[in-house]
């Protein structure tokens, strides 16, 4: 891989940048794994943003490997490496080319790929061979229509077939679309060692405060209309109707930073909201256990962003039809449904994703094969709507009953016994 698609990756306006955020979304694989693992960054730079993420996520235990965009660049790279200080020489490695890397639990390709689809097919193809069992690859491609002859159509039909994640980029010259792959199964235990992954979809207003990129998109079509609707009908004051709702929707939308408990036999609340009920039950669809459910109302007034109970592999997904009873309503245990299925180290645990009598839409970002560490945003639900996780009742204790308020990721609903 001495002349890789991704060296001359360009945009219909110049040389692609890598931005920070673009190059911390490429290293979100390496920095949410707290336990000691291999790295590998091909096409690295002295001065590339996501060899600076690369080191920044580094963890005392770990060790990366530097792959040089040519070989005659790698004692460029030696000599950038001596000059971040010992810690940092005696993790990072430099290699003259490709094929004299070990294969790694994370690989990651510095520049964006950009070449016909056959290049990209290559590209992968070659860097497959230096991925452990259950490691994850992470790739970009210009976002922008007719960026590349090929890259960002084969890099969809990869994430098709192989993704684990994929995030979008905005905030980069041009737009990046970042592509997690993972090729082998993962072992479920290793979401243990996860911590939630950083999103750059959402949009930061505080240190604490996002706005999904729902919200964005949302308040966006609402001043949208308000400026059409200004300029086509001037001396109305129609247009403050949608003006005044884009803070709102924004607001429907928001995101908080939430502090999830360190306490490994901690289960989370999948959402904000009201318990709504604490039962034992079962349901064939997931075998012949019996479960705990504990179900959670949500108010149009809650944060309506989901996040997994507890760490584990999505081994399955799947919707249930069903009608549009309100949420709080003993018949919403009818209503459309999402279903995750999670492969976890205590068993089978099932986040239902359930519409309400306004909500009609449920987003849920975790493909199958992924792995979700224990509050880890994974998708959310439009408007007023209910969660119900179950857990499997002989190892679980419930620690909340009907009526308690609870914060989705932070908030102890019951406790591995």
């Amino acid at each position: 891989m001495t002349e890789s698609p991704a060296v001359r990756a360009t945009g219909q306006r110049g040389p692609v940048r890598v931005g920070e955020r673009a190059a911390r979304t490429l290293t979100t694989e390496l920095a949410r794994h707290q336990a000691p693992k291999s790295a590998l960054l091909v096409d690295a730079s002295p001065d590339s943003a996501v060899l600076a993420a690369a080191i920044d996520a580094l963890l005392p235990g770990d060790a990366l490997t530097l792959v040089p965009t040519e070989a005659g660049r790698a004692a460029a790279l030696r000599e950038h490496v001596t000059e971040q200080g010992r810690w940092v020489a005696d993790r990072v490695s430099v290699v003259d080319s490709l094929a004299e890397a070990d294969p790694a639990d994370v690989v990651m390709v510095a520049e964006p790929l950009a070449g016909t689809a056959e290049e990209t097919r290559t590209t992968l193809d070659t860097l497959t061979k230096h991925l452990t069992d259950g490691a994850v690859l992470a790739v970009a491609v210009p976002a922008l229509p007719g960026a590349t002859p090929g890259a960002a159509a084969e890099l969809d039909r990869q994430g098709a077939l192989f993704g684990v994640g994929t995030d979008l980029v905005l905030r980069n010259q041009p737009p990046l679309r970042v592509y997690r792959l993972r090729f082998t199964a993962a072992d479920p235990a290793a979401a243990d060692k996860l911590t939630p992954a950083y999103r750059p979809s959402s949009v930061p207003l505080t240190r604490g405060m996002h706005i999904d990129s729902n919200g964005v998109a949302a308040a966006g079509i609402a001043l949208g209309l308000a400026a059409l609707s200004r300029v086509s009908r001037p001396k109305s004051k129609l247009w403050l109707v949608p003006a005044l709702a884009a803070v709102p929707v924004a607001a429907f939308f928001r995101d908080p930073e939430r502090d999830v408990p360190e306490d490994a036999s901690a289960v989370v609340a999948a959402s904000d909201g009201k318990v709504l009920s604490v039962e034992r039950l079962r349901d064939e669809r997931f075998g012949d256990q019996e479960f705990l459910r504990i179900a959670v109302f949500l108010s149009v007034l809650d944060v309506h962003v989901n996040r997994a109970p507890v760490a584990g592999k999505v081994v399955d997904y799947f919707v249930a039809d069903g009608g549009f009873a309100a949420a709080m309503k003993p018949d919403a245990e009818h209503n459309v449904a999402a279903y995750t299925v999670l492969d976890t180290s205590r068993g089978t645990v099932v986040v239902a994703q359930r519409t309400g009598l306004i909500a009609r839409r449920i987003v849920q970002r975790a493909p199958v094969g992924s792995l979700l560490a224990r509050g880890e945003r994974f998708g959310l639900i439009r408007f007023g709507s209910r969660t119900d996780v179950y857990l499997p009742a002989e190892s679980a204790e419930p620690l909340v009953a009907p009526g308690d308020r609870v914060l989705g990721g932070s908030s102890v609903i019951a406790r591995w016994s």
